[in-house]
């Protein structure tokens, strides 16, 4: 039978579970199961996990910072038979006697002190999960949605876009395909267009399907079916009061700065990290 490892954290539990999932990796899959139960507060929430830890008779791993709790959590552990592990007592004492100094004792403050970073990683992993029109039910927490047909440049844009901290979608735009209704719940205002000239774009079109051995026919490169999508595409957005940002020949940093203009002057915010750096 799998063996159960529940950890335990008053903040999110990202580090607890990172090093859990790092000593798992050394046991054959399917042998440990993890559990993890983040923002515990309460001796309350304690009692429930040593509850199911029992009874799941799982190892109980845990990150508590706040020390009465910490200390509630080991005896509650001892006095119901469940295997402990304190990840951070030990040394958050030992640094304590060493520095002189007491520890604030506050979860998740690495978190807080290091918010930009994990943004920034959120964006990217957003941008990454929602590429090509993927998880429409979570488009309502983008930043940024991007609309095209194939070849104007979406997911590059939307990934230089994540790294600056804008969470960022985006959907490709095909004529014979009528485009989600999520689509069209959106604010119009984060809704941004890429169109481009015909021309350019089937050269871009000719050398992707070079780089990945196809025959340069079919209505994927001819000029008047192109030419027809991107009149689509552009009629679209006009109608639903998408904006549409030209992108022929230009750098994908200026492209970038230009859908950050329209947002930042839209909604008068920035993106959630200092793009300083």
């Amino acid at each position: 039978m799998k063996h159960t490892i529940i950890v335990v954290s008053g903040g999110v539990g990202s580090s607890g579970e990172q090093l859990v999932r790092t000593v798992m990796a050394q046991f054959p899959a399917g042998e440990l199961e993890l559990i993890v139960l983040p923002h515990v507060h309460y001796e309350s929430q304690v009692q429930e996990a040593i509850s199911r830890a029992k009874a799941l008779n799982a190892t109980l791993v845990h990150t508590m910072v706040e020390p009465g709790l910490r200390r509630r959590l080991t005896d509650l552990c001892r006095e119901a038979g469940v295997y402990v592990l304190d990840l951070m007592g030990d040394l958050i004492g030992h640094l304590e006697a060493v520095s002189g100094v007491q520890a604030v004792g506050q979860p998740g403050l690495y978190r807080k002190l290091n918010k930009d970073y994990f943004e920034r990683v959120a964006a990217i992993e957003y941008a990454m999960a929602h590429d090509d029109g993927r998880h429409v039910e979570t488009w309502p927490q983008a930043d940024i949605l991007l609309l095209g047909v194939s070849r104007t440049g979406k997911t590059p844009l939307a990934l230089l876009l994540s790294v600056l901290g804008w969470k960022t979608a985006n959907y490709p735009f095909v004529i014979e395909i009528e485009p989600p209704e999520a689509l069209l719940k959106l604010d119009p205002g984060r809704v941004i267009g890429l169109t481009i000239e015909p021309g350019q774009l089937i050269l871009l079109r000719r050398e992707r399907q070079r780089r990945i051995g196809v025959a340069g026919t079919g209505s994927y490169t001819d000029p008047e079916m192109v030419f027809q999508e991107i009149e689509a595409a552009r009629e679209f957005c006009n109608r639903n009061g998408f904006s549409l940002l030209d992108v022929t020949d230009k750098p994908l940093e200026t492209t970038a700065d230009e859908v950050i203009r329209l947002i930042t002057s839209r909604f008068k915010v920035r993106s959630r990290v200092d793009q300083s750096d």
